[in-house]
């Protein structure tokens, strides 16, 4: 029997959309597929490397010499290497040595497609394949209920590797056991989705899981493929959704990775003003390549129907977009249109989201963008570039700023924390305290409330319920929710003891309430992209430091009065006009003493009255707690 076994999975059909950019589905046929040829056990595999002229398979089954298992090259000018290879099979390790057309240039790869990689800092791919049997059936059905542009979204954005540890043994916690301990804790806190940043394979862990290698693979740091299924499993059977954090931006050049694949620029782009980002040392996807925009869709496609993954978050959008992201004069070139717009990068983009909506309706993709850059959010039919909501980076920086100022001088600063109401509905916009915003100097979010430490953390409380009642989406990155005071570091577990003592107990304790009571709340998710759902009552009162708007809900009976008191100064009696005669009742306070607040609540019902108060006919009195938020029932 040869050692390689002529054989193919691609019909002409595949190859064709292949060629085209238009093969959404290549995990299928790329990579390794154990499978039975005609009574024998062995494994297909398959690799595009058009510039290499010797494409063989080196392996543990074959003490990785070369030369002995050669692919074949296609006959049709794909570039495609294939062949089937008896009798080696799942959990064999092997990687591809290419010898190149150009230079003489040798490598040894891992497999692009690869299910299954070697656990860091070893380089291997792994031939994988398993039987898990789903259960998570019930939670697809109905996932569209809460994957919806009017339904509560509330992420909590997660590290694997640092979000716990078993300290004891100074080690990563399971799949298996992020199942158990993450889960149960997602759950109690009462977050609608948990985002894991990125778990495809990497090689180097200060990049926080964002220079990939393996690209099909979940990380070997936590364990196999098929125990990352049961972990996803797990979040579905508790109505938990999960958001991936997905890198097409850009890949490392580690000599194993996608970089200088088989002696050309096969994946990156070949103009290194376009193809190298300069702040990440990193390669840049051929945007306009059609088989790497195949690689790249076919990607984003996988983990949404091998793992059931229910959105991407898709990082650095804006370093996509624009051909002068983070370069000087010199360093980039105009479009054919004299521009600064990355125009195949844009096309892509709206390619992907397309392909996305259309095989998954009921999940959602989701840009980290800072910029500008008009209609991100809207569909592609619309002149949009499709994805269904966008962070919102300018209310971050800007409420970071504010609250970082010492009360005494917000009343100069009150236009930052109201100006993103200018501009809050021109797209589907998240509202994220991300690990971008406690690393590099920049503090934990408690860290940056100024104050002593009650204030401090009446400041956070004060954070957190403007920003679940601000419209928008939800994300509050790991350790935000109970207080963690230092600076998040990937290489240690969080702070978990900091529970043993009460201002940080009485934290993580809001932090589910508020989340209880925004998932309950129909006027702060209904309309929460929509100006229909809100309106100011008062954003001038800047000598006081007072913010007060309504929320609404569909039925109009669902509508909430929101007043923010940003100094530790209490102000009883505080009349705030109201739009029509009626009642208040408070719901929420987050100066309640369960939350280590000093317990200034409106306990009666607050009748409204006809007095004219700032340009309204109707007005009435309510007590505001220092450095709080108080939401009440507007009848």
């Amino acid at each position: 029997m040869p050692n390689v076994i002529a054989h193919s999975l691609f019909t002409e059909f595949d190859i064709n959309l292949f060629k085209a950019g238009k093969h959404y589905r290549l995990y299928e046929k790329f990579g390794s597929h154990p499978l039975n040829l005609n009574g024998v056990n062995g494994t297909y595999f398959a690799v595009w490397a058009p510039s290499a002229k010797q494409v063989s398979v080196i392996g543990d089954f074959n003490h990785w010499v070369d030369g002995e298992f050669k692919l074949k090259v296609r006959w049709d000018a794909s570039g495609i290497w294939e062949g089937f290879i008896p009798y080696v099979g799942k959990g064999n390790l092997y990687k591809y040595k290419i010898h190149s057309t150009i230079n003489n240039y040798i490598s040894e790869k891992a497999d692009p497609y690869a299910k299954r990689s070697e656990h860091p800092p070893k380089t291997a791919s792994a031939i994988w394949i398993d039987n898990y049997q789903w259960n998570d059936k019930s939670w697809l059905d109905i996932r569209k209920n809460y994957n919806a542009l009017d339904a509560p979204f509330s992420v909590y954005e997660v590290h694997l590797g640092s979000w716990k540890r078993k300290l004891e043994e100074n080690r990563f916690l399971s799949y298996f056991e992020l199942a158990d301990e993450l889960v149960s804790y997602v759950k109690a806190m009462n977050f609608t989705h948990v985002e894991f940043m990125p778990i495809m394979e990497f090689p180097y862990d200060p990049s926080w899981g964002y220079q990939i290698t393996g690209y099909f693979a979940p990380t070997s740091r936590f364990g196999y493929p098929d125990e990352f299924k049961y972990l996803v499993d797990k979040l579905h059977q508790n109505n938990i959704g999960l958001l991936l954090d997905w890198v097409p931006s850009h890949f490392p050049e580690d000599a194993h990775g996608l970089g200088f694949f088989d002696g050309s620029h096969l994946y990156e782009h070949p103009d290194r003003k376009r193809g190298y980002h300069l702040d990440w040392k990193s390669l840049i996807f051929n945007y306009g390549r059609h088989e790497v925009r195949s690689f790249l869709i076919s990607n984003a496609l996988f983990w949404l129907d091998h793992y059931h993954a229910d959105g991407l978050r898709v990082d650095a959008v804006a370093s996509m977009l624009f051909l002068d992201y983070s370069r000087n004069e010199g360093e980039w070139e105009a479009n054919i249109y004299g521009g600064n717009e990355n125009l195949e990068a844009i096309s892509f983009l709206k390619e992907l989201n397309t392909e996305i909506y259309k095989s998954f309706p009921d999940v959602q993709s989701i840009a980290e963008e800072s910029t500008a850059f008009p209609k991100v959010s809207s569909p592609v039919f619309l002149g949009g570039l499709g994805f269904g909501m966008k962070w919102m980076m300018g209310w971050m920086h800007d409420t970071l700023q504010y609250f970082s100022k010492d009360p005494i001088y917000r009343r100069f600063h009150q236009n930052d924390i109201t100006f993103s109401l200018t501009y809050a509905f021109t797209e589907n916009y998240m509202l994220p305290l991300s690990h971008d915003e406690v690393v590099y100097g920049k503090n934990s979010i408690l860290g940056k409330m100024p104050g002593d430490e009650w204030q401090r953390f009446a400041n956070l409380r004060l954070l957190y319920g403007y920003m679940f009642t601000h419209p928008g989406t939800k994300l509050l990155f790991m350790g935000g929710e109970f207080g963690q005071y230092q600076e998040w570091n990937f290489e240690k577990s969080l702070d978990w003891n900091l529970l043993d003592f009460e201002p940080h107990k009485n934290t993580q304790n809001y932090v589910a309430a508020l989340n209880q009571f925004y998932k309950t709340t129909p006027a702060l998710f209904e309309k929460g992209f929509s100006s229909d759902g809100f309106e100011w009552l008062n954003y001038e009162d800047a000598t006081n430091s007072v913010i007060a708007f309504i929320r609404k809900g569909v039925k109009t009976e669902n509508r909430v009065v929101v007043i923010c008191n940003f100094t530790p100064n209490t102000l009883l009696n505080y009349r705030l006009g109201m739009p029509q005669k009626g009642k208040l009742k408070e719901l929420f306070n987050s100066d309640a003493k369960e939350f280590g607040g000093s317990g200034l609540c409106n306990t009666k019902q607050i009748n409204i009255k006809k007095i004219p108060w700032n340009g309204r006919n109707h007005s009435a009195e309510i007590n505001l707690p220092p450095l709080g938020i108080i939401i009440l029932n507007l009848q």
